[in-house]
């Protein structure tokens, strides 16, 4: 069933009104017709199973037959900041962490990072990345599209992190399995969680040590060194598995 997203405002009644891009997607790209079932969610709580009843070039309107408010997402609102990747990588990284049920990805320049982006190039990023947000949320069911922050250097990232309920740095050097262990199982108890993942050639020793120095809990993903892109994946993950609730 095709997912689509609103909101507050377009739902109306016992009617819920699609306007924008997704007109012609629906209209044009899938050449959907009356009486033909799609899933909207509010961008918040709601998942709306809707039988469409009318489509024009302005909007498609459609009836609500249902409502699931069984949250497809996780009870612990997970913050991906991920060192900024070379190449094509952030796209992966953002698809894939939506799927796994990340709230919201900063990216952030590192001293290892060797991507730069200037103001212009940020811009344009940031766009193309929240498309790729917004699209993983629709395939996956999320209830809420996944933020795509500004690009942030390393102290003020862990600044923003401070307003976290807790935050964890998978760090290859890092040793105690049972340790790191019990850190993810006791993530559960927060509300907010950031995970910090450094880019291709890693966390600087600086930024460990500032990192510490900030509070934040340094643990193994095991004795393999992985790729950013691999990295962050792994520890989402595990992350989710703990987290996962039964309905």
């Amino acid at each position: 069933m095709n997912h689509f997203f609103v909101e507050e405002s377009q739902v109306q009644g016992s009617e819920i009104i699609i306007q924008g891009t997704d007109v012609n997607h629906i209209k044009n790209v899938l050449r959907m017709k009356m009486g033909e079932e799609i899933m909207v969610s509010n961008g918040t709580d709601k998942h709306y199973i809707c039988s469409i009843t009318d489509i024009s070039p302005e909007q498609v309107v459609a009836k609500i037959v249902d409502i699931d408010s069984n949250s497809s997402e996780l009870p612990v609102k997970l913050y991906l900041f991920q060192g900024l990747p070379k190449a094509d990588k952030m796209e992966l990284i953002i698809q894939k962490a939506v799927e796994l049920g990340v709230f919201q990805i900063i990216p952030v320049a590192m001293k290892r990072s060797v991507v730069k982006l200037d103001a212009k190039k940020e811009k344009n990023k940031l766009s193309r990345w929240q498309q790729i947000a917004e699209s993983a949320a629709k395939q996956s069911k999320r209830m809420i599209i996944p933020e795509i922050h500004g690009v942030m250097n390393f102290k003020e990232a862990v600044a923003y992190a401070k307003s976290l309920d807790y935050n964890i740095v998978p760090y290859e050097f890092a040793n105690g399995m049972a340790k790191s262990k019990e850190v993810i199982k006791s993530l559960g108890q927060y509300k907010s969680v950031g995970i910090f993942i450094g880019p291709e050639g890693g966390f600087d020793e600086d930024e460990i040590d500032f990192g510490k120095q900030e509070g934040m809990q340094i643990i193994s993903l095991g004795k393999r060194i992985l790729r950013t892109e691999t990295a962050g994946l792994t520890a989402l993950s595990i992350i989710m598995f703990e987290l996962e609730q039964d309905e």
